[in-house]
């Protein structure tokens, strides 16, 4: 008995130590709050967790600590990035829109494109003023700022 109490507090402990709650503040997904898997590497569809950086935009937006963002993964390493005018594309399928300036005037820049590079992900928002890779600020999202996946519970 004694034994499979331990192995159930272990199993909790572990759990606890790998998954985080999260509050999304932004209209930029329909869910506003998230379970976090940690160091998890997504699936096309799943929910990625990732530091924004330190790009000047995302720290005057942001500030100099922002707080995770949570995104739709779109593109996996070897998924083709491209765009059409506005549109942004994955592997033939449009996924996103560019704006040319934020809601407050700012000049974006155009995300990257070509192949996802390996431990990379391309991941967006359905959203018409999503803050993601699809503009250079934010670009392909790599291990380096990867945080994990999440499940959208609310």
């Amino acid at each position: 008995m004694l034994a499979a109490g331990s192995a159930a507090i272990a199993a909790v402990r572990d759990w606890h130590d790998r998954h985080v709650l999260l509050i999304n503040v932004s209209q930029s997904l329909p869910d506003w709050a998230f379970l976090l898997e940690r160091a998890r590497f997504p699936a096309r569809g799943d929910y990625v967790v990732f530091a924004p950086g330190k790009a000047p935009l995302v720290r005057r937006h942001f500030g100099k600590r922002p707080a995770p963002f949570v995104k739709i993964t779109y593109g996996l390493p070897g998924d083709l990035v491209s765009r059409t005018g506005s549109a942004v594309i994955v592997n033939g399928r449009p996924v996103a829109r560019l704006k040319p300036r934020t809601r407050q005037g700012e000049i974006l820049q155009p995300g990257p494109l070509g192949l996802v590079p390996a431990g990379c992900v391309f991941a967006g928002s359905p959203h018409k003023d999503g803050f993601d890779s699809r503009y250079a600020e934010i670009g392909f999202i790599c291990r380096d700022r990867l945080i994990g996946t999440a499940e959208g519970i609310l």
